[in-house]
């Protein structure tokens, strides 16, 4: 381990602590502001005994589960299994269900395959942080496409899961047909911008906050999944009215209310923020697609033209008017534009 390495663990838990210090005392605030109210709060959270019918909802395709070296993951698949594998990989605060609009849309040529990353919803949950490193994120990839019967994949992935693709992409090029990431920028995009933009670093609060133990899983859970709400209804930000529905919010609070829900993902970041940095940066050479939503209130505009060092042959599309939910937010855009790059490029081929 460098110096850097150690500088960056405590300049991410220091900085940790003064979010946590400061959510404490707003915690204690409305405390002596409202006690009757706070305790009822505490006393009066709504169980989610019962999954949601939306995602039993057969057109969206099949559930199952896959055994890999390490961990069980849970997977929804959608088209004939003899069509080429369609990868879809979420991000946080997320799961399978938010690529229904793309397990519909891509079922006639593909086999569309949606996954739970470990940590997350009805896949196993690997206790410590450690359990989340980018090798292991990256290693369920790889052993996932064979253990589905391909050799490779048209790999997608949003938010979170378009860090994995980048990286998986990188490591394992041979496994990728095409690579499509959505509102995620490059990772060594993102670390060098995160050191020069204050903007960015503003935008990044919460990412220190989630190096804390237990208090983000407590602030996220606080009237009932208020913040996770907020995240996707919020005037500002969230998905656009009538694309997402009060059923489609609760499948997200029933997925992040059962035992565990949410430590497993809060620990992608925990784990991020004490990983070494990768100084082996191959150019991927594969087809890549970026999709932005230009309404994200937590990456800048700036991430996708920066990925051009780094890939050979590279397509951005903006789409002014998505937030960084923009595979739910816009989906008969998105859907097109993947459709247009996945036919031009196959083309080319």
């Amino acid at each position: 381990m460098t110096a850097e390495y150690y500088i960056q663990v405590v300049i991410a838990h220091t900085i940790g602590a003064v979010y946590g210090v400061l959510f404490v005392l707003s915690m204690v605030y409305r405390c002596i502001r409202h006690p009757f109210k706070f305790f009822n709060e505490e006393t009066n959270k709504k169980k989610r005994d019962v999954m949601p019918t939306c995602l039993n909802d057969p057109t969206l395709g099949t559930h199952g589960f896959i055994h890999l070296e390490n961990v069980k993951l849970h997977y929804v698949s959608n088209g004939d299994e003899k069509k080429p594998l369609m990868l879809l990989i979420h991000g946080f605060p997320e799961f399978w269900y938010s690529w229904r609009f793309q397990l519909r849309a891509f079922a006639k040529d593909y086999r569309v395959v949606a996954i739970d990353q470990r940590g997350y919803s009805e896949s196993e949950k690997p206790e410590g942080y450690k359990s989340y490193s980018l090798d292991k994120l990256v290693g369920d990839i790889k052993q996932l496409i064979p253990a589905l019967g391909h050799r490779s994949a048209v790999v997608v992935g949003h938010d979170w899961g378009g860090a994995i693709a980048w990286s998986f992409a990188m490591k394992h090029q041979d496994m990728v047909e095409k690579l499509i990431v959505l509102n995620c920028p490059h990772p060594s995009t993102f670390r060098a911008h995160l050191r020069k933009s204050f903007d960015q670093f503003k935008k990044s609060w919460y990412m220190f906050f989630f190096q804390m133990p237990y208090l983000p899983e407590y602030m996220l859970t606080r009237d009932d999944f208020k913040s996770i709400s907020i995240m996707f209804t919020g005037r500002s930000g969230g998905v656009k009215v009538g694309s997402l529905s009060d059923d489609d919010v609760e499948a997200y609070k029933y997925a992040f209310s059962q035992p565990g829900g949410l430590t497993g993902p809060l620990n992608f970041y925990r784990s991020s923020m004490k990983s070494p940095r990768n100084r082996s940066v191959p150019k991927i050479e594969v087809p890549t697609l970026m999709v932005w939503g230009c309404q994200d209130l937590a990456l800048s505009r700036e991430y996708p033209t920066m990925a051009k060092e780094y890939v050979t042959n590279l397509t951005i599309k903006y789409i002014a008017e998505a937030s960084h939910w923009v595979q739910m937010d816009t989906p008969d855009i998105v859907n097109g534009l993947i459709k247009e790059f996945l036919e031009e490029t196959n083309t080319d081929q």
